[in-house]
């Protein structure tokens, strides 16, 4: 998995590291689900394995240790449902995701139907930032459109409040 994060907008000096501890937790998760998504999804035996990885990696420290684990954790346990809610909203197979793509809705599909105190505005960032820093060239358009679907389905009234406002 490679990273835009090292350039500026113009390729040249890097852009700022100062990142929340829940956005690097979010891009350690993503990580770890990427991993678990190219072993092919084989669940329990695996998430302790890559959990420990991501654990040892550089920067680690300066993530929040608690939501990362709820994240990667809790995308491993639920991600056939999370793949369910999604679904319709992909113009592509499932198959013709990238794992980015794939892992980005994985965790965004997880905090929209999980926890509901991060607000849907707030998911949709998250996960466009980290299509933006890690995907493709285009792929941050996608997750947004993918994931702004899905909250209108599982937060119609926080959806609609902030489209009022």
């Amino acid at each position: 998995m490679t990273t835009n994060r090292s350039r500026g907008a113009a390729g040249g000096a890097p852009r700022s590291t100062a990142r929340s501890a829940r956005r690097r937790a979010r891009e350690f998760a993503l990580q770890g689900v990427y991993a678990w998504l190219l072993r092919g999804d084989q669940g329990a035996q695996d998430a302790g394995e890559i959990d420990a990885h991501i654990r040892d990696s550089e920067g680690f420290a300066e993530a929040d240790a608690q939501w990362y684990k709820t994240l990667l954790h809790g995308v491993m346990r639920d991600a056939p449902a999370l793949r369910e809610g999604f679904l319709p909203y992909i113009d592509r197979t499932l198959e013709e995701l990238s794992p980015i793509e794939h892992g980005i809705l994985l965790i965004g599909s997880y905090e929209l139907t999980n926890h509901i105190e991060v607000p849907y505005k707030v998911v949709i960032n998250e996960a466009v930032e980290l299509a933006k820093s890690f995907g493709g060239t285009d792929g941050f358009k996608f997750v947004n459109g993918v994931l702004d679907k899905l909250a209108s389905d599982l937060r119609p009234l926080e959806v609609q409040a902030a489209s009022r406002r």
